[in-house]
């Protein structure tokens, strides 16, 4: 399939706000592959290959463990999660799938035992980020890849 519309060029302003937000994301004291999983996860959820793709990569050429990636659809059973990681994949499913009767209060302290009140801001900001990504992605079908020179991902050794 080849992409429908570069919204990159027919809606340059737009898309420069959002890598704005992806620029401050940096800045956080969230840990790297953490938000690599998030957005991961998010995009498996959301069918978007173009950002599963990126964010592998990304995630291994930030050292991410092959396994952890591997286990990553199955994240509740799977071992290899810590609780932070645990609560912060919960938080990211929670909102990409916002129930119809909203984020519970319980919900919400789940997340707060293992993040700040900054840090919940932040993590709900890459996850308000990946979640406009995917549509992004899935509405004009960015091929997977396509960005790998651009941005680098060459590095991860993955084709």
């Amino acid at each position: 399939m080849s992409q429908r519309i570069n919204y990159n060029q027919q809606s340059g302003p737009a898309v420069q706000s959002l890598m704005g937000l992806e620029a401050y994301l940096k800045t956080t004291s969230l840990e790297k592959n953490l938000i690599h999983m998030v957005k991961i996860r998010v995009s498996q959820l959301n069918g978007c290959a173009f950002c599963v793709d990126m964010h592998h990569k990304e995630a291994k050429i930030d050292g991410e463990k092959e396994l952890r990636l591997y286990h990553l659809t199955v994240w509740h059973e799977s071992p290899h999660f810590e609780n932070r990681e645990r609560a912060a994949l919960r938080w990211a499913e929670l909102l990409t799938r916002i129930p119809h009767e909203g984020v519970s209060d319980e919900e919400f302290k789940k997340v707060r035992e293992f993040f700040s009140e900054k840090e919940v801001s932040d993590l709900t900001m890459a996850i308000v980020s990946i979640n406009a990504w995917n549509r992004l992605g899935v509405a004009f079908r960015s091929t997977p890849g396509a960005m790998d020179k651009l941005f680098g991902l060459d590095k991860a050794g993955l084709s």
